[in-house]
């Protein structure tokens, strides 16, 4: 294995100062992790913070699998790139997972309501529905979030049109609304998409699988797995607790594939940036 390069280095230090603070830190989550733009915990500097958080303990393995990745892929391309390239193309491909993360939160968002237009409701009672509190821990209650908008639909006099469907819609949009995203597996993807554009017939293994298999076929496969996944409500890579980090998965991996495809097309990528 290459030896671990500096800028590598230090971004495995910061993700694991952020991962033991924010066990011990009350607030760290709601105020460190990605929410929906128009939710009374989003803070504009969440899109940068949130690719340095992780899955609370005791699941260790988001943080682990990450960081290993980061490791074994990110060295690589930092002793071939220089630490100042390296580090715009892992945080804008960060940014990159968390633009289509929100962007298709906000597709299945609108969707979600779509299906109780007929209500009638204005925008504010709306983002008041979505937001009122109905977790217990980590989990969504029906009927905690039936029990918080009974008041809201009194007060409007529209409690005898909420019907099973315009319940059900309400409450998945208001899962989405208020589940935070988190964790380094966009940048990562990126990484990844990288590593086997420039190195695709470097073979690489995965722990259930024995036989070697290169780059060009293993990074685009891991996606499509996790991608498949993701829509089943499972994660292969960077499991962390999002319902569809599936999508910061590929924005990241369609981030890192258009700056290397940029890069290459200009001859970018054969210069450091020292």
């Amino acid at each position: 294995m290459m030896q671990m390069t500096n800028t590598v280095k230090q971004l495995l230090i910061i993700n694991i100062i952020f991962f033991i603070g924010s066990q011990f830190v009350t607030n760290a989550y709601p105020l460190l992790s990605l929410y929906y733009p128009e939710s009374n915990n989003f803070r504009v500097w969440q899109p940068i913070t949130h690719m340095f958080m992780h899955a609370p303990m005791p699941n260790l393995m988001h943080i682990v699998f990450n960081m290993f990745a980061l490791v074994s892929f990110g060295s690589a391309l930092e002793h071939f790139w220089g630490p100042k390239k390296f580090i715009f193309f892992y945080i804008s491909c960060g940014l990159g997972a968390a633009l289509l993360h929100t962007g298709f939160n906000y597709f299945q968002i609108q969707q979600e309501l779509h299906n109780a237009e007929y209500l009638n409701l204005s925008r504010d009672t709306i983002n008041q529905i979505l937001s009122v509190n109905f977790s217990d821990g980590d989990y969504f209650r029906k009927d905690l979030f039936l029990e918080n908008i009974k008041p809201i639909f009194d007060k409007l006099g529209k409690s005898n049109e909420l019907n099973v469907s315009s319940f059900d819609a309400l409450f998945q949009a208001a899962m989405n609304f208020q589940t935070p995203s988190l964790g380094a597996s966009g940048a990562i993807y990126g990484l990844l998409t990288a590593f086997a554009f420039m190195f695709p017939m470097a073979e690489l293994g995965i722990m259930f699988i024995p036989i070697p298999i290169k780059a060009k076929y293993f990074v685009p496969g891991l996606i499509a797995v996790d991608l498949f996944l993701g829509f089943r409500g499972n994660s292969l890579f960077g499991a962390g607790g999002t319902g569809i980090a599936h999508f910061a998965h590929v924005g990241g991996a369609l981030t890192g594939f258009i700056m290397m495809w940029y890069w290459k097309r200009n001859q970018f990528n054969k210069n450091r940036w020292n």
